[in-house]
């Protein structure tokens, strides 16, 4: 039966050889020969074909992954071989064992809040690109692995939606639950982990430690309406306060989410629809303290260079020692501008906006932070208490002196002189009568979809607002930003507020865009509460920056660019063209500490229940990560901020643990502050 089948094959096959071929008199065995090597070199011209088509995005993508690989490498070395280092002391890793020795056990619950970007998040429902993500990370822990394999596609998924801020059609991310969420932002880069590890030895598991996830890209209200993500939080805070008798819950927030915390106090409290209706006396049930970790409630600087460049410090010193890698067209990367297109979705960068204007962050020639010395190598530290007769030391005033202040209340300024020049030599060209060209925005077609608002911008426009010597304040600032992303202004402010408020008692501060200011917002009637405001000092934290006109002007390209080249000498407060003041290297002091060092000290306006605050602040010290680290993520690692932490968790009150603690100026900086109270 074979042989016969072959038999009758064999002519088939010859007589559709001589029909393909272009020689009559070639021989058959010949043709087939001829036809099987064209084959072959069509196959070999495709593959040469397909493979110049791969995108340089893909190539730059591996290097980039290859790098990240090795740093992670290299990371993993440095923590492994500090302790064997010649002269380094090796601390207790664990305070939790320590302490445990001496008795102490836990016994309030504890709720943690993590802040942006710290929480991973997972795939629900995607495009076809994303086909076998169902469920797996596209943020934090192994998430970044995503980034690689598929670049656009990751980036797409992160997206919200430009008009609601809500998920794009046919797109679910959701936030990572449990504990597991936010123990590593990446590998190797621990957040929760050491903290959990410690409160674990003092008695913590399931029953009595949550970690409260919620998609940190949403604005705060929106993680309620899209994933009841505050009823959730309350029941939890609920149910661990019945099951572990009664006990007041201990809230642990870092960041961002300390603002988020902060927005939940009033929600929690106000009756629904539009707040969750546990009525007055809620907090003051449930809530024993709240120990804020790096708090940003007054917003951060960094905020606004990201809004308008998609930049800060980081960004900026990457371009000053490597030109052009991260400018549109090189190498067809266009890093900075994918990230501006994403990152303008989500309403949470607004809420971290600097708050209160210039009564807080100052004005063209006045700043709290006067008087504040750059060199951090150098610094002299003082502990303070608002008791202190250090606070009138003739030996600390000199330190914190210098000849020429810088004006920190200048956030953003086009070139250098606008940030040093007094007002009055400055040009009095006011920015709304050059908003009025507003009208002038032009879509420009040939460019295609617009990536970061500043495609629907007139070159015209965009050169004016640029222009050097302009200079943009806290107040000023909200107008720029108006102008050059309208879309993500208008959308977010409808849930965020950046004011301070005449009147608490005006009907108009109920509503939920208010409740994330501390500068709007009366905190609970709950006088036993405690709350904390601990973080790191001593490093140098972004405060503002000098900008200029990015050299490109090609389509889809960002206009603006921190200028890398204005420098001065060492020991100054200006580097790569960014102003630096005190801080934990993403908030500063400011910030941080302003709140609990005089915004809600005793009685005031915001704080009518005279809740118990105070400032705890810790010192950097080398080595500059791990277990000393004061520094905004790393913090979390930090051994005396655990240390205070399992205490007040195991029952300790803020004046058993040592009351406030002061290195830095806040003190200073805060009486300089006029603001009523």
């Amino acid at each position: 039966m074979a042989s016969n089948f072959l038999r009758l094959r064999k002519p088939y096959y010859v007589e559709s050889t001589i029909n393909c071929s272009s020689s009559s008199d070639q021989k058959p065995v010949n043709l087939s020969f001829g036809i099987n090597e064209t084959r072959n070199q069509t196959k070999k011209r495709q593959a040469k074909e397909h493979h110049g088509r791969r995108s340089c995005l893909d190539s730059c993508c591996w290097v980039t992954g290859y790098l990240c690989t090795t740093w992670w490498l290299l990371l993993f070395l440095y923590h492994c071989c500090l302790p064997f280092t010649v002269g380094h002391e090796v601390p207790e890793l664990m305070p939790a064992a320590r302490l445990k020795r001496e008795g102490l056990k836990g016994i309030h619950p504890v709720v943690l809040v993590p802040g942006i970007v710290t929480g991973g998040l997972e795939l629900w429902e995607g495009k076809p690109c994303a086909d076998g993500l169902f469920r797996k990370r596209l943020w934090g822990g192994g998430g970044f692995t995503q980034l690689l394999k598929r670049p656009l596609c990751w980036l797409e998924h992160l997206s919200l939606h430009n008009e609601t801020g809500l998920d794009p059609p046919g797109i679910r991310v959701r936030p990572v639950p449990g504990l597991f969420g936010a123990d590593y932002s990446a590998p190797g880069y621990f957040v929760w982990d050491v903290l959990v590890k410690n409160l674990a030895k003092i008695g913590y598991e399931g029953k009595n430690l949550h970690m409260a996830a919620y998609d940190w890209r949403l604005s705060f209200q929106n993680t309620e309406v899209r994933d009841c993500a505050l009823s959730k939080l309350k029941s939890k805070i609920e149910l661990m306060y019945r099951a572990n008798g009664n006990k007041k819950v201990v809230v642990v927030p870092h960041s961002m989410g300390v603002a988020y915390f902060l927005h939940f106090l009033k929600w929690v409290e106000t009756p629904p629809p539009m707040g969750g209706g546990g009525g007055p006396g809620w907090c003051a049930e449930h809530i024993k303290a709240i120990v804020n970790i790096g708090p940003s409630f007054l917003g951060v600087p960094k905020a606004v260079s990201n809004i308008l460049s998609a930049e800060g410090k980081d960004v900026a010193y990457f371009r000053a020692m490597a030109p052009g890698v991260l400018d549109s067209g090189t190498l067809g990367l266009r890093a900075l501008e994918h990230v501006m297109r994403v990152s303008r979705t989500w309403d949470s960068v607004v809420s971290l906006m600097p708050k209160g204007g210039e009564t807080i962050w100052g004005n063209m020639d006045w700043s709290p932070e006067d008087e504040h010395v750059c060199e951090f190598s150098k610094k002299r530290y003082f502990r303070f208490s608002p008791s202190d007769n250090n606070v009138n030391n003739s030996d600390a005033k000199q330190v914190f002196r210098v000849k020429d202040p810088v004006k920190y209340g200048r956030i953003i300024s086009f070139g250098k002189a606008a940030s040093v020049l007094h007002s009055s030599q400055l040009p009095t060209t006011v920015l709304k009568e050059i908003l009025h060209m507003s009208a002038s925005r032009n879509f420009n077609s040939s460019c295609g979809e617009a990536w970061t608002e500043y495609d629907e911008m007139s070159r015209e426009s965009i050169r004016k607002i640029g222009a050097a010597d302009k200079a943009y304040t806290a107040t000023t600032l909200f107008d720029l930003l108006h102008f050059v992303a309208p879309k993500m202004m208008n959308r977010a402010e409808a849930h965020f507020s950046h004011g301070i408020a005449d009147n608490l008692e005006d009907p108009k501060y109920n509503h939920y865009k208010y409740w994330s200011n501390p500068l709007e917002m009366k905190l609970p009637d709950a006088p036993n509460m405690e709350i904390y405001c601990s973080y790191g000092v001593g490093i140098p934290t972004e405060r503002s920056n000098v900008y200029k006109l990015s050299p490109s002007n090609k389509c889809k390209h960002i206009p603006y660019q921190i200028d890398t080249l204005v420098d001065e000498e060492d020991g100054s407060c200006l580097k790569s063209g960014v102003y630096f003041a005190d801080g934990d290297e993403s908030v500063p002091v400011l910030s941080a500490g302003f709140m609990c060092a005089k915004g809600w000290k005793g009685r005031t306006r915001f704080n009518p229940s005279g809740i118990n605050t105070y400032v705890r602040e810790y010192q950097s010290k080398p080595p500059t990560s791990g277990i000393k680290s004061t520094a905004h993520v790393d913090i979390m690692g930090n051994i005396a901020l655990i240390e205070d932490k399992l205490r007040v968790a195991a029952g300790a009150t803020g004046e058993e643990i040592g009351g406030d603690k002061v290195y830095s100026d806040i003190l200073r900086m805060s009486e300089r502050i006029n603001l009523q109270l």
